[in-house]
């Protein structure tokens, strides 16, 4: 089961989420975005547990809890929603 983890400080590691989220189980995957142009940690990550039992505990445990001076949410992941090919500023053809 995945996990999204927001919130986390912007000088947290994917090592120090792996730890973090250990203690509630096996952690399959760990994933911090970055900001595509700095490199730097966007503040939000995902973590994917062996089950949806330790990933249920790991969300009772941990959202809500303050992760280095700040309080993380943790919750199911949702399915990304699919993006249209086309750009939000025109780009598609008229149909008359």
């Amino acid at each position: 089961m995945k996990l999204y983890v927001g919130n986390l400080p912007h000088s947290y590691t994917e090592q120090e989420l792996t730890d973090l989220f250990s203690t509630f189980g096996s952690v399959v995957s760990a994933k911090l975005i970055l900001d595509r142009d700095t490199g730097k940690s966007r503040g939000f990550g995902f973590v994917e547990m062996s089950s949806k039992e330790e990933a249920e505990k790991a969300i009772q445990e941990q959202n809500g809890k303050e992760v280095g001076g700040r309080t993380v949410v943790v919750n199911e992941a949702r399915q990304r929603e699919k993006r249209d090919n086309r750009s939000s500023f025109g780009g598609g053809r008229r149909q008359y």
